[in-house]
């Protein structure tokens, strides 16, 4: 993505939620040589940072709730997060969770688009986000998976003020232009029973072994590697407790 840190109405977090979370901090750290800390704190409940060096680039948390499922979510970033709710529910979106504190870090909430797909929204005060993109086993692009897009574009231009590209095959979404992520219309060839939902989309120095390794390591790959048109070599995946992400080559950011 054109991003290279967290900016007002960009993606500035991954975070997964995850049944076991010893489990997935040994599956990410082989696959894309993430460093883990856990915050000892009780209030923190296991919530642990994934670090590339210094930068930290993701979240891995345990499942704080029994509905809660198995998945990867992106957070955006917002100035205010009440202001951000508030513009959420008048746009048509379901407020999940409404804005809490997390210590001094920043303030968070929870919300779902009009077509049902979750997003968190990240107000940052002393953690603004992820303190890397781009690079391998980091962050690089986000993807909306939906079946109502012009209801999605609709929203997110409202509440964000996205751009996003004219295209029937795969529309991009930008801040002043700049693209961070896309869109894909959820056709018949997604089972029904899968939801519309954000994926994170991570950058890795070659998407053929990292497919490999996910395999090796208990996953799934879902799509295989491919190199779309105009496109970076590409794959999805899914880890070995059931979460969904893709990955993409390092350097050949859209």
């Amino acid at each position: 993505m054109k991003l290279h840190e967290p900016v007002p109405g960009g993606p500035c977090w991954a975070e997964l939620g995850t049944s076991d979370l010893e489990a997935a901090r040994r599956f990410y750290t082989a696959l894309f040589g993430w460093r883990p800390e856990t915050d000892s704190r009780q209030q923190a409940g296991g919530y642990t940072i994934a670090r590339l060096g210094d930068a930290a680039v993701a979240a891995l948390t345990p499942l704080y709730q029994p509905a809660q499922p198995v998945a990867w979510n992106v957070s955006f970033a917002v100035r205010d997060a009440d202001t951000a709710v508030r513009q959420v529910a008048a746009a048509g979106g379901t407020v999940l969770q409404e804005p809490t504190d997390v210590f001094d870090s920043g303030r968070f909430a929870v919300a779902a688009d009009p077509g049902g797909a979750v997003f968190q929204m990240w107000q940052g005060r002393s953690f603004p986000g992820a303190g890397l993109f781009n690079a391998p086993g980091a962050l690089g692009w986000v993807e909306l998976l939906t079946r109502e897009p012009d209801l999605a574009a609709d929203f997110y231009t409202t509440v964000f003020g996205w751009t996003v590209s004219a295209s029937d095959r795969y529309p991009q979404w930008g801040i002043a232009g700049a693209d961070f992520g896309g869109m894909v219309t959820m056709d018949d060839k997604f089972p029904h029973e899968v939801p519309a939902h954000w994926l994170p989309y991570f950058a890795v120095e070659d998407v053929d072994t990292a497919a490999a390794d996910t395999t090796d390591g208990g996953g799934t790959v879902l799509m295989e590697p491919t190199s779309p048109p105009d496109g970076p070599r590409i794959a999805v995946l899914r880890d070995p407790q059931g979460a969904m992400f893709g990955v993409y080559r390092a350097g050949d950011e859209r």
